[in-house]
């Protein structure tokens, strides 16, 4: 049984990308999301509201990973891998938390739309599938470090988060604000589509003239939404989010303003590097974003 479910996670591991985008517009062609929860709109909207909450709540705890611990994700060549074994941050916490900050996600995205079978098929079939993962990223890591592994695992839950461990986790560890725009602007601009696509979808779906002016305002935020994702695309390929070139920027600026109350002008000499990359592998592979 385990052996499949490892061979079922590689797979998955692999395909991710293409398999999981796959499964929830499957899921969602299925049917429409309901307009209300037993006749009762107040029933939809706190529902929606919990839906909100478990999803920024996800997106929390992965910006609380990588802000503190920031992993090399995809592993190598689409393959479960790790150069080493990563234990401090949110990894000291819990040994998946980024996955567990996916599947809050995920929840949150099935919930949203509300039918009762696709937010349990949803939910429980991505459950199986990282759960798969985790058994083929195990496999690999405690092949790979043995007993430090086998430690690390008796000492930090797989999926639950005990909190107890994160003051000692972190200890003279500083949140990277930074690292996690330019690492997770993707997820967040994905999880922000989806809650609105989910909307245009149920409404669209009423199709009645007064959804028109609703439709328009979704839709120009997801224009907003894809806009400001451009952006910060264009921002990290600048560097703006890398601490070594911003402070090289910032000494740039301070000389030539030095050189021009001098009298006399200099031309910075450009940043030659570009990009600063921090080559930690987790303690488990990978996260599947690219």
């Amino acid at each position: 049984m385990k052996a499949a479910m490892i061979h079922i996670g590689n797979l998955f591991f692999k395909y991710r990308n293409q398999a999981f985008p796959l499964i929830i517009v499957t899921l969602f062609l299925m049917t429409l999301p309901p307009s209300e929860i037993g006749g009762s709109v107040t029933a939809e909207r706190v529902k929606d509201v919990v839906a909100l909450l478990i999803l920024l709540a996800g997106l929390a705890l992965r910006a609380t990973v990588i802000g503190y611990a920031y992993i090399q994700r995809g592993g190598l060549k689409k393959r479960v891998y790790a150069a080493d074994l990563v234990t401090e941050g949110m990894f000291g916490v819990c040994r998946n938390p980024l996955f567990v900050g996916n599947m809050l996600i995920y929840a949150a995205v099935f919930l949203l739309h509300g039918n009762p079978m696709v937010v349990v098929v949803g939910i429980a079939l991505f459950m199986l599938i990282y759960q798969c993962i985790v058994h083929a990223e195990e496999a690999f890591l405690e092949n790979k470090f043995g007993d430090a592994y086998r430690a690390y695992c008796a000492d930090v839950p797989r999926w639950m988060l005990r909190f107890g461990n994160f003051a000692l986790a972190t200890h003279g560890m500083v949140f990277n604000a930074k690292r996690v725009i330019a690492k997770d602007y993707s997820t967040v601009s994905a999880a922000l589509l989806a809650v609105l696509l989910i909307e245009i979808y149920g409404v669209a779906g009423a199709a009645n003239a007064l959804s028109l002016p609703y439709l328009s305002l979704l839709v120009f935020f997801v224009a907003v939404v894809g806009a400001a994702t451009g952006m910060v695309s264009l921002l990290k390929k600048r560097g703006v989010f890398n601490e070594a070139t911003a402070a090289c920027r910032a000494r740039a600026k301070f000389l030539q303003s030095r050189s021009l109350r001098n009298g006399f002008v200099t031309t910075p000499l450009p940043n030659r590097g570009g990009k600063h990359y921090i080559s930690h592998a987790g303690p488990r592979a990978g996260y599947g974003d690219k």
